[in-house]
């Protein structure tokens, strides 16, 4: 697709490497919030999303307005609920008819359930619930992304960008052809539309990523040794890492099996020997609200 053109807009050149380091599932639980609080103030992450169904998005949202200056805060717009003994639902309807429920009355807990079950109508409704709810409770929006992407289906995407453009906040897609969106697994009919509409949607003036990369969630081990290996390979344009920090509580411990790597994130992300690496790199960290003055500009 050559070069992405929010690298010039940016003033970055086509060969430069950005990078937006996204913790994911702020408000996911209290470990989370008090993480991010931590890595705030650290300065090695440039953005966040918080899960607005989740018991703690109230005390990030307010964590966010006490601290406006410094957070760059999305919706990770969350249509699954996937521990057996922390779940969550919509904040849109509990009516099974959606959807959008399991028998429990929460979200379903992997994406083959959520997208065989939900209602595209439901499913509008519960994203531009989401956005609403984050917006009221005075989160400066940065971005919106997906929770284990489940948006990520023809039939939701549309209300995923709707959304997106109503509001005037950036949406996370990739910039990627036909042919790498075949790479991915998608199918081709599914990747020559995907490919036509982010072609339409760079046009239009939407800020796009070049590369995704998510620090693995199995793998707690060396995680200096794995962060400073994908910054090292980044290629020219704008990078997405995905990291999932959170301190170590028993809370956290009791709500997930993958607890060692998120406590791994938080930990790297908060060390020094990351800070000089990443001073040396020449990676050029950005966030989302500049791409969302490009949108906004545009």
């Amino acid at each position: 697709m050559g070069s992405n053109p929010a690298l010039r807009k940016l003033g970055l050149s086509e060969d430069d490497r950005a990078v937006i380091v996204h913790m994911d599932d702020v408000g996911m639980c209290h470990a989370s919030l008090a993480a991010y609080a931590d890595l705030v103030d650290f300065g090695l992450t440039s953005a966040a999303s918080t899960m607005v169904p989740c018991p703690w998005f109230p005390a990030t949202a307010a964590f966010c307005r006490n601290h406006s200056e410094k957070v760059d805060m999305g919706v990770h717009i969350t249509l699954t609920s996937e521990w057996q003994g922390y779940r969550w639902g919509p904040i849109s309807t509990r009516e099974p008819s959606s959807g959008l429920v399991d028998e429990e009355g929460c979200f379903f807990a992997s994406n083959d359930a959520a997208q065989a079950h939900g209602e595209p109508e439901a499913v509008q409704l519960e994203i531009k619930a989401q956005v609403e709810r984050a917006l009221a409770a005075g989160i400066d929006v940065t971005h919106v992304d997906s929770h284990m992407g489940t948006v990520f289906d023809p039939r939701y995407l549309g209300a995923y960008v709707q959304t997106s453009w109503q509001n005037r906040i950036p949406p996370f897609l990739l910039r990627k052809d036909q042919a790498a969106l075949r790479e991915m697994g998608i199918d081709a009919e599914t990747a020559a539309l995907f490919a036509e509409q982010l072609r339409m949607f760079e046009a239009q003036g939407l800020p796009l990523i070049d590369d995704l990369y998510q620090m693995p969630l199995d793998q707690p081990n060396e995680r200096l040794e794995q962060v400073i290996r994908a910054l090292d390979t980044l290629r020219a344009g704008i990078t997405y890492l995905i990291i999932h920090p959170a301190k170590d509580t028993p809370e956290l411990r009791a709500i997930t099996p993958d607890w060692p790597s998120r406590v791994a994130d938080y930990e790297v992300f908060t060390s020094e020997a990351l800070r000089s690496f990443v001073r040396k790199s020449g990676i050029h960290l950005i966030g989302w609200r500049a791409l969302r003055e490009l949108m906004r500009e545009g």
